[in-house]
């Protein structure tokens, strides 16, 4: 249990070394230091650079959506707050208008909750996607906080109390507007929140749409999902759940450390992470500063990543991963049975990468199945050719081939 101790003990112990390292690669690499005239100064400058980059602590990423540009032109945009809760905040990115509220027609487009995932990376990580997303709509979108960030004080945070979070949010917008895209991981708990608001008579959404989830893992499964069915839970709960540090607010918490989650990622992938880390270093030492800045965006966000509660990220194993409860129809959520049949009045679109090795083929398609209630043709599914699990949500295949067809998809419910 002092996993987590020993963690930070080695970050405090790396921090002298890693802010020598950027002082070094400044020191080697500055315009006008006689050091960077030195014979083999670039490749001394990339060298330290890349130990600091390796060594860094990541702190949250921000947004950074300060402006849209529609037909040529360029529009403020500012982030605020609409609601706040102990484990998410609710944000929503206001586009400034004239005085007639007008933005070049852009009046009256329909409004957007785009649920990030809680599965590690900030919802930072979804930046493309709502800025895509800003051109023709209203964005609101989850801002989940780092769980060692909530003082015990708070309480626990279950998967159940995730579903009440998008019950809550979707109320707090208003459901007869709404549409909602859940971006892989919630689409389970989003499918819940709104099959259990159709069974109470409540408003849903207009539309749903589902973008690489894991709705019923038995398809296709992926290493993320044999993990899951290998070991027995004691095994995660002994093994990857830690307490919070004392230098943290949330000390004392029960979590599921980022930092295991990103070795998790990095494991999937060494020789690809390996390589693009080799490939930075060879692109300072070339002087090649458009490739070495794409790199740095990339592992900003990438290894920036946050703790979940114990008890939500244990209930997510359980639920979704090993005993399938969502597609078997035997989930309750606080003594209320969850039956996507209920849905009735509310669009469903599923969009699937080719190449998804986080969330196999199958597993969104099968909300389908599920949903039984709305009729085959509100209902529509995508398998995004040669796309991987990012890129059905983030980068150019994003905004030019799958990003249309979502807004086709809104549009055609907007009315």
């Amino acid at each position: 249990m002092m996993l987590y101790q020993m963690h930070e003990l080695g970050r405090a112990w790396m921090a002298p070394m890693t802010y020598w390292a950027e002082a070094g690669a400044r020191m080697f690499s500055a315009n006008g230091s006689w050091l960077s005239s030195v014979p083999g100064a670039n490749r001394i400058a990339a060298g330290y650079e890349l130990f600091y980059r390796v060594g860094k602590d990541y702190e949250k990423p921000e947004f950074d959506i300060h402006s849209l540009e529609v037909d040529g032109s360029v529009y403020p945009v500012i982030e605020r707050e609409v609601m706040v809760k102990p484990f998410c905040r609710l944000l929503r990115f206001k586009r400034y208008t004239d005085d007639a509220g007008n933005l070049h027609g852009m009046k009256g487009q329909p409004p957007v909750l785009v649920v990030a995932p809680l599965s590690g990376h900030h919802s930072t990580l979804l930046r493309d996607t709502v800025k895509t997303l800003l051109r023709d709509h209203k964005v609101y979108i989850t801002d989940w906080v780092d769980a060692r960030m909530v003082p015990t004080s708070a309480g626990p945070f279950s998967l159940d109390d995730y579903v009440g979070y998008v019950e809550d949010f979707i109320r707090e917008i208003g459901a007869e507007d709404l549409h909602v895209i859940s971006v892989c991981q919630p689409t389970v708990p989003v499918l819940a929140a709104v099959s259990l608001m159709a069974a109470r008579g409540e408003k849903t959404p207009r539309s749903l749409v589902m973008m690489g989830g894991p709705i019923d893992t038995r398809e296709s499964p992926t290493q993320v999902n044999d993990l899951a069915v290998d070991r027995p839970m004691w095994w995660f709960e002994a093994n990857l759940v830690h307490p919070v540090p004392a230098n943290y607010p949330g000390h004392g918490r029960r979590v599921y450390p980022g930092f295991l989650q990103h070795g998790g990622f990095v494991a999937m992938n060494p020789e690809r992470h390996a390589q693009s880390h080799w490939d930075f270093y060879q692109h300072l030492v070339q002087g090649d500063m458009e490739d070495a800045a794409s790199h740095r965006r990339f592992y900003d966000e990438y290894n920036a990543v946050l703790d979940m509660a114990a008890e939500y990220y244990l209930d997510t194993v359980r639920v979704v991963f090993k005993e399938h409860l969502l597609p078997r129809g035997l989930w309750d959520v606080k003594g209320e049975r969850v039956d996507p049949s209920a849905i009735s009045g509310t669009a469903l679109l599923t969009i699937e990468g080719e190449f998804d090795d986080i969330s196999g083929q199958g597993q969104t398609r099968a909300a389908h199945a599920l949903c039984t209630g709305v009729d085959a043709a509100s209902r529509q599914h995508i398998t995004v050719d040669g796309a991987g699990h990012y890129g059905i949500f983030s980068g150019r295949r994003w905004r030019e081939k799958v990003y249309p067809q979502v807004r086709d998809f809104i549009a055609r419910y907007a009315d």
